[in-house]
């Protein structure tokens, strides 16, 4: 029998074959995810990869703030901006694989409030970069799909 949701850790994704919209059940919070019309979509939510990098960036604000209170230092607020792109692997100076292949890259830009000194500044961007969603996606990542 198939989870309904609603189970803290267990994240179900519903939709129609006619079209892009998902309603997507995350313990007991919902989200709808969609494809912009361009694509086909109707726009009714973020794209799956929207969402993908909001969990990344919403990691590393979690992370940073964490951080920070535990050191009692004065941040105020952390806001990421983020973007997903597809690169030529040629293109990218930092990659191992420099040939025709496509790769996915995120860009982030980590923004932090509060009377910082440089020094915390910097440790809490180091910070940023540590974060358990950061550590998974540079990670060797097993997904197993079965039928039921």
């Amino acid at each position: 029998m198939a989870n309904t949701g609603g189970e803290p850790g267990v994240v179900v994704v519903r939709g129609s074959a006619e079209g892009f919209v998902q309603e997507i059940t995350a313990g007991r919070h919902r989200i709808i995810a969609d494809e912009p019309q361009a694509s086909g979509g109707t726009d009714r939510g973020p794209t799956p990869y929207d969402l993908l990098v909001a969990a990344f960036g919403a990691c590393m604000s979690m992370t940073v703030a964490l951080y920070a209170r535990t050191k009692q230092w004065p941040l105020t607020g952390v806001t990421v901006t983020l973007r997903h792109s597809r690169v030529h692997a040629r293109d990218c100076a930092d990659c191992v694989t420099q040939d025709d292949t496509m790769l996915d890259r995120v860009d982030s830009e980590v923004m932090l409030d509060g009377a910082l000194t440089r020094e915390q500044r910097d440790r809490l961007l180091e910070i940023a970069t540590r974060c358990p969603v950061h550590r998974t996606l540079k990670s060797e990542i097993s997904l197993r799909v079965r039928g039921a």
